[in-house]
């Protein structure tokens, strides 16, 4: 169920998933991994943060200053035990103190270092809150076993205490964070692992259909991934076979029906050369003749060149050859390409007739005929253009269907039974291709025929 925005919260939603959503499978599931890991780690890492760690660190500083405040008042109620204070104090609390008096404690403060409060913040607010008359400060040193540095300046004397930072900060933190992290990233990792397995799968499977639309047959392709993926790339096995079954049955029926149909039109070519009026002979043969084309053409168109294999064809060498068997006739031929990609994966002869159906057309009906060969990384485009009479605009969609033929440009006179156009789309359509027909800026028509690279 899809809940109903307004228009305009709808139209905002959906440009902010055209413009921020991934687009491919692989990143998307990647996505609705990742946000919520991320989300699990910094909820666990704040609660950690605001719950143990902070009564932790709140605990031992607070055991520290009060260490500190108990060594302050014995020295000052027995100054001349100070030996003994220090050795009990080194031994019992793992904490030196040094006292200084008014006139040496400027010397002794002036070392510059660092603090780290994530360290030192619990320490620091206990000493304000243990000593608030005095002035206390806070130096972390390098790394030892006394890197903490505790300066508590009274009226009458300096105390300075040595201790390890271990004593107010608890390195479990580090070992929550690296677990925590280290799990994640692990996470991360076999779902990157499983998914790619999963995806590629699809695309493999996406590729093999492209193929096959093109009339590429990948024979080594076997279905793999997800059980789901498995039924569809086997689903669609079957359904590869089934097509290629009805097209080999259907060539097959219509050679026997071809060399059935070719016996007895022999018969009557053999019977009209025998018939006393010439005029009845000429117009029966003429039948003939023109049932023979028709024959030959819906053959062609029928078949689909389908039992060629797909080989890689240098489209600008086909054009040449296409175009060279039209040099003799009285028109200006003019063709353009580009040092760009110009060979395809494709079916030579089936391009081939398909070609030569198209520029064949623009000779028949135009003094002036123009091709252009250009490509890129996605597509190939081949402009055939003449300037001829050309083909109405609400006629364009018809001259593609079989033995459709337009009376004003085209006759029976001329060979044409209304199968170029349709064996030619036909070709091009079994390519992957689209072929359309446009005004052409020298007066006739433009038949502009894309191909996927």
């Amino acid at each position: 169920m899809r809940i109903k925005f307004p228009e305009k919260i709808d139209n905002t939603l959906r440009y902010l998933k055209l413009k921020f959503l991934p687009k491919t499978l692989f990143f998307r599931t990647m996505l609705l991994i990742f946000i919520p890991l991320i989300v699990v780690q910094v909820v666990s890492i704040v609660a950690f943060f605001d719950g143990t760690w902070g009564r932790v660190g709140k605990r031992l500083s607070n055991n520290l200053t009060s260490d500190m405040s108990f060594v302050m008042q014995l020295i000052d109620k027995s100054p001349d035990k100070l030996q003994e204070i220090k050795k009990v104090t080194s031994d019992t609390l793992d904490m030196t103190v040094s006292v200084y008096l008014n006139k040496d404690k400027h010397r002794i403060i002036n070392k510059v270092s660092r603090n780290n409060e994530l360290v030192t913040g619990f320490l620091e607010k206990e000493l304000n809150r243990t000593f608030p008359e005095y002035v206390t400060t806070i130096y972390m040193g390098k790394e030892g076993d006394r890197n903490l540095t505790v300066f508590v300046d009274t009226p009458k004397r300096l105390f300075k205490f040595e201790t390890s930072s271990k004593n107010i900060f608890s390195t479990s933190i580090f070992g929550f964070v690296a677990w925590m992290i280290g799990t994640s990233l692990l996470l991360f990792l076999v779902a990157v692992m499983f998914l790619r397995i999963q995806v590629r799968s699809i695309a493999e499977l996406a590729q093999v259909a492209e193929d096959f639309g093109k009339g590429i047959d990948n024979k080594d392709f076997k279905p793999y991934g997800s059980s789901e993926v498995r039924k569809a790339a086997i689903a669609f096995i079957k359904m590869k076979e089934r097509i290629q079954r009805q097209i080999s049955e259907r060539t097959q029926m219509l050679a026997g029906v071809s060399h059935d149909l070719r016996t007895p039109l022999t018969r009557m070519k053999l019977q009209a050369t025998m018939l006393p009026d010439p005029q009845e002979q000429k117009d029966l043969l003429s039948d003939i003749d023109e049932m023979e084309k028709m024959l030959d053409g819906y053959l062609s168109f029928v078949s689909g060149e389908g039992g060629e294999k797909a080989t890689f064809v240098d489209m600008n060498e086909l054009i040449m050859s296409v175009l060279n068997k039209f040099r003799n006739q009285n028109a200006m031929i003019r063709y353009k390409t580009n040092d760009q990609v110009s060979a395809i994966q494709g079916r030579e002869q089936a391009l081939k007739r398909a070609l030569t159906n198209v520029i064949g057309n623009a000779f028949k009906y135009g003094k002036t005929v123009s091709v252009d060969l250009e490509s890129n990384n996605r597509k190939m485009e081949i402009v055939v253009d003449d300037d001829g009479p050309g083909i109405p605009k609400d006629k364009r969609e018809e001259v593609f269907k079989a033995f459709y033929r337009l009376d004003e440009s085209r006759n029976k006179e001329t060979g044409g039974v209304g199968l170029g156009l349709a064996i030619a789309k036909d070709v091009i359509t079994s390519h992957g291709g689209t072929i359309e027909l446009q005004d052409s800026p020298i007066g006739g028509l433009r038949v502009l025929i894309s191909i996927p690279l």
